[in-house]
């Protein structure tokens, strides 16, 4: 059984001399230790041999980052191994995506109808927009073309965040009015 002190003095030793024997006998300790380790924490064999090398090159390369007064090898090296499974379970995840996902299709022809529909209620919007009060509309624009919160707008503008509402609350009113009356139905 090798000792934790022996251990730390592995580390310093591959640290200030890159000792490779120290580097070895610290391999052969740990690199079964840390396979068994990622497998039971749910990765396949390879990836869990792969992830110890990632760990012990790390060891070999930042050695000298090692503080035993704050943790033993092999907490440290646990750490660094659990690390690098995190950053394979990200990659993994950004790197898969099903090429046939309906929603990364492009979308088909539109509809003759549905087209000319659309470009009557964008008509009767742009017309309902116009007809609000200057203090109204701005207030449209920054909270739903600028992406702004109430609380954003509230500051930007230096009003009162009640203000910011009511208004923005009217000028719905208002557009619902103006659409009704122009035939747009909400569900539309």
């Amino acid at each position: 059984m090798v000792s934790r002190d022996q251990l730390a003095d592995w580390v310093d030793a591959v640290a200030v001399k890159r000792d490779r024997q120290a580097f070895s006998a610290l391999f052969d300790h740990f690199a079964p230790r840390l396979v068994g380790h990622l497998i039971r924490l749910g990765a396949d064999s390879a990836t869990a041999e792969e992830l110890t090398q990632e760990a012990m090159v790390t060891l070999w390369h930042k050695a000298a980052l090692f503080d035993r007064s704050k943790s033993s090898v092999a907490t440290w090296l646990y750490r660094i191994a659990r690390n690098r499974r995190i950053d394979a379970l990200r990659r993994d995840r950004t790197d898969r995506f099903d090429a046939n996902e309906p929603m990364l299709m492009p979308a088909g022809e539109p509809d003759m109808e549905d087209a000319i529909s659309l470009a009557k209620r964008e008509q009767s919007v742009r017309v309902a927009l116009a007809d609000l009060p200057e203090e109204q509309l701005s207030l449209v624009r920054l909270a739903f073309f600028d992406g702004l919160s109430h609380s954003e707008i509230a500051g930007q503008l230096h009003l009162p965040l009640g203000t910011v509402k009511s208004r923005i609350r009217l000028a719905f009113t208002r557009l619902r009015r103006t659409l009704e009356a122009s035939g747009i139905s909400q569900e539309a």
